[in-house]
């Protein structure tokens, strides 16, 4: 995996995420991939295998124009790699703006595909 290999799954982790539809989504993650959501869900917030990964984005997704985001490659180690960025959702009557600041700790198949993925993440404090 090169920095450059990196900045592209993330680019299109974004596009996939903002598109919401099955294909972008399956193009990340290998078959097998294991997706952890949240830095302290536990096997509750765990997703095994492709279709479970594709499925709980789906039902989870968030309207396009809501947010932005922005990761890059921080460190990578042959198969393992870590990014770092940001997320920021917009405010709405029921929910004032918010602002994450990642890291993904992630493991590559040799075909690019993710096949083990971390979210590490903490709000940001509304002022």
């Amino acid at each position: 995996m090169t920095r450059a290999q990196l900045q592209d799954w993330l680019d299109r982790y974004i596009a996939a995420w903002r598109a919401n539809e099955r294909e972008p989504i399956e193009a990340l993650f290998t078959e097998d991939a294991i997706y952890r959501y949240t830095p302290y869900g536990g096997e509750d917030h765990t997703l095994r295998g492709h279709a479970a990964i594709v499925d709980g984005w789906l039902a989870e997704g968030d309207d396009p124009d809501a947010w932005e985001a922005r990761y890059v490659p921080y460190a990578i180690d042959g198969d393992r790699a870590v990014a770092t960025g940001w997320s920021r959702y917009e405010g709405t009557a029921e929910e004032p703006a918010r602002t994450f600041h990642n890291v993904f700790l992630l493991r590559f198949g040799g075909d690019g595909r993710c096949s083990e993925f971390t979210e590490l993440f903490m709000q940001e404090n509304a002022t």
